[in-house]
């Protein structure tokens, strides 16, 4: 058995064709499908699916570039949505700096640079960045102290944000364990996050050309401490690049990590499986 432990099926991609999506699945082996709100409608059409299909479960949250769309007074109806039965943890939340709202950012300038130089604009960049910076913090934040209240883990996004994350992440060390998903780090930042009790998730990011370290960091890894995911309808793996990725694409992941770790697919199959199971603790519910 194969579980995909990050898609977003409730995107309009899957709509036309949704249950043959699930029936290639299982065809591949894939038997359970974790589906991931990135807002609180998002999150509602998640519990929806998993109530929908005995093979969904859902995880609720507001992924750190909806914070702003969001609003910070989200936590009263994810807290809601935390306790339904399918609900097996918090997110994907975390920290996303990749397209920050200054122009200046977006075309390569250093917002702090500007800053520095004592222009107008910069300084007004700058506080931009930083507001929106701090807004997902507190977001981030709020999502660790409600998946600790529930007892539940969580899912994290983490994209150009490394050092700030694992600062936040930090104080709840021992209280929750997380997945940082799509994991593209080194080996030194994976053994870091397992060393605090997490674990890290591959997409089919692992089979594309220019992803040596991502590789590199899964051939270094000890069982128990990574699973396969997809993050579909994005990240199609080779040859299905550029085209929609389904969630039957995990065995795809599964292939390669077995390729470059010199073992069987069962093989994978069997302990992501387990660490899956371990993590979201599906029997609990």
């Amino acid at each position: 058995m194969l579980i995909d432990t990050h898609a977003h099926l409730d995107y309009p991609d899957f709509a036309s064709d949704f249950d043959d999506v699930l029936s290639r699945a299982r065809e591949k082996g894939v038997e359970r499908i974790l589906t991931i709100g990135t807002g609180i409608e998002s999150s509602r059409q998640a519990i929806a699916l998993a109530e929908r299909y005995d093979s969904i479960y859902a995880v609720v949250g507001v992924h750190p570039t909806n914070v702003e769309e969001e609003g910070l007074d989200f936590l009263h109806e994810l807290r809601k949505l935390a306790h339904h039965p399918k609900v097996v943890a918090i997110g994907e939340a975390g920290l996303d700096y990749h397209r920050l709202p200054s122009s200046l950012q977006r075309e390569g300038t250093s917002a702090m640079d500007a800053l520095l130089a004592g222009t107008a604009e910069g300084t007004e960049d700058f506080i931009m960045d930083g507001a929106y910076k701090a807004a997902q913090a507190e977001a981030f934040q709020m999502q660790l102290d409600l998946a600790v209240e529930v007892g539940l883990n969580m899912v994290i996004h983490q994209r150009d944000s490394w050092e700030d994350t694992l600062n936040i992440l930090r104080p709840y060390t021992g209280k929750l364990k997380t997945v940082f998903h799509c994991f593209g780090g080194t080996s030194d930042q994976a053994a870091e996050l397992i060393d605090m009790g997490h674990l890290v998730s591959f997409t089919g990011i692992i089979t594309f050309k220019n992803a040596a370290i991502v590789r590199e960091t899964a051939t270094s890894l000890p069982e128990g401490s990574f699973m396969v995911e997809t993050d579909c309808p994005y990240l199609a793996p080779a040859p299905h690049r550029g085209k929609r990725c389904e969630p039957w694409h995990t065995r795809l992941v599964a292939e390669k990590l077995a390729e470059i770790r010199g073992t069987t697919v069962e093989a994978i199959a069997k302990h992501t499986s387990a660490t899956a199971e371990g993590f979201f603790r599906f029997g609990t519910f």
